[in-house]
């Protein structure tokens, strides 16, 4: 069942859905399935918006909402961006509170009869993410994380994309080539020669992002471009079928 015909159009970074259009959108399905996308505030080189992630992440789960039944919800916008510190403009939660919002959320949520939560992370960052949904499966709970490793792998073979996963860090192929697609009045001139390569990241953790680099770009978004940006945005949403049938046992999502 397709989703585009039976909810408002959403514009931006926030859903357009009417109270009744959620109540009428449930009532076609067998399992309700709300996706919330969680993004960061966050420093992207000189030229993506420290709001990349809000800004991937809302497109990703706005492509799935046209294309399966989902209650799209807004996003969360600042999460744990710690190795970004040193760029100002960056902003960070704790993995305490980030994992206390999720939870808090999907207990609203189940409380208004939606029972599966999954979250479309935008920001590789949110370690924590994973964790929320192994405690929460572990309590009997629906709830899970997209895209995985193997959802970006096919969309970026998909979408031509030639940077590996990890040449393609932060503010590279992929997320460039998504704005362009999705936000092209966002993207400033600069990508075009703001390739950068770091794949031996080790310490990344203790160190922080600027031990690896001094523009803040791990990647190559000089071969960005829109083209791979909507391919990699319908592979994904075809790669959300699988998460549809595992919560809802539908095989044609």
């Amino acid at each position: 069942m397709s989703g585009s015909g039976t909810r408002s159009a959403a514009y931006g970074l926030l859903p357009a859905d009417t109270t009744e259009d959620v109540r009428t959108r449930g009532a076609g399905v067998s399992r309700q399935i709300a996706v919330l996308p969680v993004g960061s505030f966050e420093q992207h080189g000189p030229f993506l918006p420290l709001a990349t992630d809000t800004l991937v992440a809302c497109a990703v789960a706005r492509e799935i909402a046209a294309a399966h039944p989902v209650h799209l919800l807004p996003p969360v916008t600042i999460s744990c961006s710690h190795e970004h510190a040193a760029w100002p403009g960056t902003v960070s939660i704790s993995s305490v509170t980030l994992h206390a919002v999720i939870r808090d959320i999907a207990a609203s949520l189940r409380r208004s009869g939606v029972d599966a939560l999954v979250l479309v992370n935008g920001h590789g960052g949110n370690y924590v993410l994973g964790n929320v949904v192994q405690e929460s499966s572990a309590h009997g709970e629906s709830m899970a994380l997209f895209p995985a490793a193997e959802d970006w792998e096919t969309a970026r073979e998909r979408a031509g994309v030639r940077t590996s996963l990890l040449t393609d860090m932060h503010a590279g192929e992929i997320e460039t080539s998504i704005l362009l697609h999705a936000h092209p009045e966002l993207v400033r001139t600069g990508y075009e020669t703001g390739d950068f390569v770091a794949d031996d990241r080790r310490h990344l953790l203790t160190l922080g992002m600027s031990a690896y680099t001094d523009s803040g770009v791990i990647g190559r978004p000089s071969l960005g471009s829109p083209e791979k940006g909507k391919a990699l945005l319908e592979s994904l949403a075809d790669s959300f079928g699988a998460y549809v049938s595992l919560f809802t046992g539908d095989a044609r999502g």
